[in-house]
C-alpha cells in the first residue's frame, strides 16, 4: 500500500515538515504552518527555520543520513514556546532520499524543571539562613555566652524564633502539597463562610491582641452558602486576615463578606470575601507575582513579621480547587485589599 507524505504529516499532531533532497520543502502539515507560516512547499528549508542551531543539524542529516537532535525557539503570540526537534531520514521506496523534521513542544516540562530547580534553591536559602544562625549561636553558647546568664537567655529566644520559623515553613510546605495534590478534585460539601470568618478571628485573638490593629468583619444579610472544604476555607481566611495584620501597619483589618452577586470572574453568581487594610500597599510591579513561592515585596521584613513566603501561594491554589478567583489591589500609602470569589453552592 502506498502512503502519500502529506497524508501521513497530516495525520501527526506534532508539526513536521518532510525536506527533499535539494533542500526543499517537500511537505508540511497544518500544525507546522501554523508554526512558519503558509506556502512552505517547494521552498528551501532555509526560508521556514531559520534558527542556526536547527540549520546546522538539518544540514549534518542531510549529508550523513544520521538522525539528528536540535532544539527549537518559536512563538504563539507574546509567548515563547521551546520544542525539540527530531531530525530523522525519511525512506521513499526504500531510499532515503528526504528527511522528516519533527517539533515536540517541550515548554510545560521544562517550566516544570526551572520551577523545581528555582524551588530547591529558593528552599535551601530559606533553611540555610537560620540553621546558619542556630550553629552560630550554639557556638556562642559554649563559648563566649558560657558564663553569661543574661546573653544565654538572649540567644536561647532567638533560637526559639528561628525553630519555630523552621516549622512555620516546614507546615506551610507540607500544607501547599497537600492542596496542590487536591487541587482538580473540586470539593462538595456545602460551607457556611461566615461562621469560617468567625472561628478563624477568635483563633487569631492572641494574635490580633498583640498587634496595633483591629479586626472588622461585616457580612451581608443576604448570604447563602458556598461548595467546598470548611477546613481549606479557614486557610485562605486565616492567611489573608494575617497578611494584614504583619504587613498593614496596625492598621484596621476589614474582612467583608458580600454576595450572592454576578461578577465578570465567575460563570455564575458568588459571593466575594474581602480582606483590606489602609497600610503601607506595594508597588504595583509586585502584584503579578504576591502568589509565586517564596516572593516576597520586602524579603527582610517578612523574615521579622514570621512570614514563609508561601500563604498567598496556598491561598491561589485553595481558590484554583474551589473554581475561584483571587484578585489583588493595591495602591502605595492607602493599603491593599484582596479579594476571593466563590461560586454558589
Amino acid at each position: 500500500m502506498k502512503v502519500d507524505l502529506n497524508d501521513l504529516l497530516a495525520a501527526s499532531p506534532l508539526p513536521q515538515i518532510a525536506i527533499g533532497g535539494d533542500e526543499r520543502i517537500v511537505a508540511i502539515n497544518a500544525a507546522a504552518e501554523a508554526l512558519f507560516g503558509p506556502d512552505m512547499i517547494g521552498r528551501h528549508y532555509i526560508r521556514a527555520v531559520r534558527q542556526p542551531a536547527v540549520l546546522d543539524e538539518i544540514e549534518v542529516a542531510l549529508q550523513s543520513g544520521t538522525r539528528r537532535d536540535a532544539r527549537y525557539l518559536g512563538r504563539s503570540g507574546s509567548q515563547e514556546i521551546a520544542f525539540r526537534v527530531t531530525i530523522a531520514p525519511l525512506a521513499i521506496e526504500g531510499r532515503n532520499e528526504a528527511l522528516l523534521v519533527s517539533f515536540e513542544d517541550t515548554s510545560a516540562v521544562e517550566e516544570a524543571d526551572r520551577m523545581r530547580s528555582d524551588f530547591i534553591a529558593n528552599l535551601s536559602h530559606e533553611l540555610r539562613s537560620p540553621l546558619t544562625s542556630l550553629i552560630g549561636f550554639v557556638e556562642t553558647l559554649r563559648g563566649p555566652a558560657r558564663n553569661d546568664p543574661e546573653g544565654q537567655q538572649r540567644l536561647l529566644a532567638i533560637m526559639e524564633r528561628e525553630s519555630r520559623r523552621m516549622i512555620m515553613l516546614v507546615e506551610d510546605l507540607m500544607s501547599l502539597s497537600r492542596v496542590e495534590a487536591t487541587e482538580r478534585q473540586r470539593p462538595s460539601d456545602p460551607v457556611d463562610l461566615p461562621k469560617v470568618i468567625e472561628n478563624v478571628v477568635a483563633r487569631l485573638e492572641p494574635m490580633i491582641a498583640q498587634s496595633a490593629s483591629r479586626v472588622e468583619v461585616s457580612v451581608s444579610k443576604d448570604f447563602q452558602q458556598v461548595r467546598g472544604s470548611a477546613q481549606q476555607l479557614e486557610q485562605v481566611v486565616s492567611n489573608l486576615i494575617e497578611n494584614a495584620l504583619k504587613y498593614g501597619g496596625g492598621t484596621p483589618v476589614t474582612v467583608s463578606l458580600e454576595g450572592p452577586q454576578v461578577e465578570s470572574l465567575l460563570s455564575g453568581q458568588g459571593v466575594c470575601l474581602r480582606v483590606a487594610d489602609q497600610g503601607p500597599g506595594i508597588a504595583s510591579h509586585h502584584l503579578p507575582r504576591l502568589t509565586e513561592r517564596f516572593y516576597r515585596v520586602d524579603s527582610h521584613r517578612a523574615r521579622e513579621a514570621g512570614g514563609t513566603g508561601l500563604g498567598l501561594a496556598i491561598v491561589k491554589h485553595i481558590v484554583n480547587r474551589h473554581r475561584g478567583r483571587m484578585r489583588i489591589e493595591s495602591t502605595l500609602g492607602q493599603g491593599t485589599t484582596i479579594k476571593v470569589l466563590l461560586p454558589l453552592v
